[in-house]
């Protein structure tokens, strides 16, 4: 590999390794050379996950812990440092959506239920400051370091039916730009942050929307494809390269930026 792109040796922290997404990118930077931390709050997902990073040869750690819990998030932390003494990359991968913060085609912003409304917004926007303070302190002290969030399609237009997880992938958009420049200017160039927003890609979480029991395309799905100029859904491991080359010194001079990675859906009006 060219070394301007390499993460090789590099400490990464991922949030969410558990999940399909902080898998992917998981197996993606093992498969760089990068020392994996993977992190996430339901242990028998960590310990598979953990075998099978070990199995590609991976020199990983795993640690339980709470993306909204800053006592766990410093504890994790310390077993960072005491294992490889930094952390050069940290991945919020970790998010997500809940059945009651999204609507059916037949309910209104008034069936939604608040309280699945505050656990997605909590989950997501929460879940990505609080390990950006605790694993980003860290790269303040070593003045060098590279943030990775996750925000969305639903932060550059409204999408119907989820409101929740599109204010909260929103203000991930607008934290990263703050973020990125409250550490440039306070610890200098050596700390990037920058934002992925992928596209429609299906997963466990979205499959029942985009998908029809028989295989075929739901509505909703026949309106994504219409407004993507590639005509197609994601593949999950079209996200990895993307994800690398911001966390390496080829992008050395990003920071602040929201990366859409959506085949065009963002930049076609439809017409």
């Amino acid at each position: 590999m060219n070394e301007m792109f390499s993460i090789e040796g590099k400490v990464a922290v991922i949030t969410g390794a558990g999940g399909v997404l902080g898998g992917s990118i998981a197996k993606s930077f093992v498969k760089a050379g990068a020392k994996v931390v993977a992190l996430d709050i339901r242990q028998d997902q960590l310990d598979s996950r953990v075998e099978e990073l070990k199995g590609l040869g991976g020199d990983v750690i795993g640690i339980v812990g709470s993306v909204l819990d800053i006592e766990s998030l410093e504890n994790a932390s310390k077993q960072i440092i005491a294992k490889w003494g930094r952390i050069d990359i940290l991945l919020n991968i970790a998010g997500g959506n809940m059945p009651g913060a999204t609507l059916t085609p037949e309910q209104t912003f008034f069936d939604m239920k608040i309280s699945d409304w505050e656990k997605v917004t909590q989950l997501n926007l929460n879940g990505t400051v609080y390990p950006s303070q605790v694993f980003g302190k860290v790269m303040a002290e070593q003045k060098t370091g590279s943030i990775i969030n996750i925000s969305s399609m639903a932060a550059y237009s409204a999408i119907t039916r989820v409101p929740g997880y599109s204010v909260a992938k929103t203000g991930i958009s607008n934290f990263t730009q703050w973020l990125a420049t409250e550490m440039a200017l306070k610890f200098g160039d050596g700390i990037r942050v920058n934002a992925i927003a992928p596209g429609f890609f299906i997963g466990d979480q979205n499959r029942a929307v985009l998908i029809n029991p028989d295989g075929s395309l739901t509505e909703r799905s026949v309106k994504v494809i219409a407004k993507t100029p590639m005509k197609r859904f994601g593949d999950i491991n079209e996200l990895n390269g993307a994800v690398q080359f911001l966390c390496s010194e080829a992008a050395s001079f990003i920071t602040g930026v929201v990366l859409p990675i959506d085949g065009g859906f963002s930049a076609f009006s439809g017409v």
